[in-house]
């Protein structure tokens, strides 16, 4: 079966431009295929072979996200061969992935969020920059891109509000709490210092130019650092922590699809999960039916 290897190589490197990376890890895939079939011919393989083969790459401890990238990449080999090879119908028709677990958003709770951005100091230009960019990260639920990004132009500290850019090039308007329209005011007094001519976006670094999204990481990490924090923490997740104390407090779901910048509310849907075991855990502590007999 080399020749329809070296003929998808080909389509790889050719019509569908893949990188390097791309073109390898198709390959991994395909070699895996290839070692599940043994001496049986890729073009005569069935569903019911290819359900087998997903049964052993669960029982080897693959994951649902990783099998499903194999079965992406078989499937478009087997794509490939039906159009230039004339092979038969695919045995990828009719195959799912296994349902991948569903990864709740890491959120922090209402005190330990209060008590990090308590603690952060202002009292040195930097320090002044990283609370605003933190109060605000918070206070609007903006991604760390957003933060980076966000121009002086899109900020309206008078009216509450601020214009960001996220996924897919889409532009919304969230509204700026009061406390991180303090910071935002501290720190735009001496953003001057830092600021180089021409520089438009909100938050710079020591040499005046934007502060990228990695940067704005390791700030958060060094305060975390700094301040004896146990408690993993990075820029998205005080995202997930806007939506979930937002949604908890207003149970508004479609208000915090909008501030959050989804394109879907199912998106949006996974932080009520959150709010479901707060409930939960809330109800197994106080209420009195739910308290277990001492033994």
């Amino acid at each position: 079966m080399s020749a329809p290897l070296d003929h998808f190589a080909r389509y790889l490197a050719g019509e569908h431009t893949a990188s390097a990376h791309t073109r390898k890890a198709y390959g991994d895939d395909l070699a895996r295929l290839a070692r599940y079939a043994g001496d049986k011919a890729l073009d005569v393989l069935t569903p019911t072979d290819v359900r087998g083969y997903v049964r052993q790459m669960r029982s080897g401890g693959l994951s649902p996200a990783s099998i499903a990238r194999v079965l992406s990449a078989w499937r478009t080999f087997y794509k490939v061969m039906q159009r230039d090879l004339g092979w038969s119908a695919s045995p990828l028709a009719g195959i799912r992935p296994p349902k991948r677990a569903q990864r709740l958003p890491a959120a922090m709770t209402v005190d330990a969020t209060a008590a990090l951005l308590d603690a952060l100091p202002d009292d040195d230009i930097l320090a002044c920059r990283d609370k605003a960019i933190f109060e605000l990260a918070y206070s609007s639920g903006l991604r760390v891109s957003e933060l980076a990004s966000v121009t002086l132009t899109e900020l309206d500290l008078d009216h509450g509000l601020a214009r960001v850019t996220g996924k897919g090039n889409k532009t919304r308007i969230v509204p700026v709490g009061r406390v991180a329209i303090d910071a935002l005011r501290r720190w735009l007094l001496q953003r001057p210092q830092l600021a180089r001519d021409g520089v438009g976006t909100v938050f710079v670094g020591k040499t005046g130019n934007s502060l990228s999204v990695g940067a704005i990481e390791a700030r958060l990490r060094t305060w975390r650092q700094r301040l004896g924090i146990a408690e993993r923490l990075y820029p998205h997740k005080l995202r997930h922590s806007c939506a979930t104390h937002l949604l908890q407090s207003s149970h508004d779901l479609r208000a915090v699809q909008e501030l959050l910048g989804h394109a879907n509310l199912s998106t949006t849907q996974v932080y009520t999960h959150l709010d479901y075991m707060a409930l939960a855990q809330a109800y197994d502590q106080f209420h009195p039916r739910a308290k277990r007999k001492p033994d």
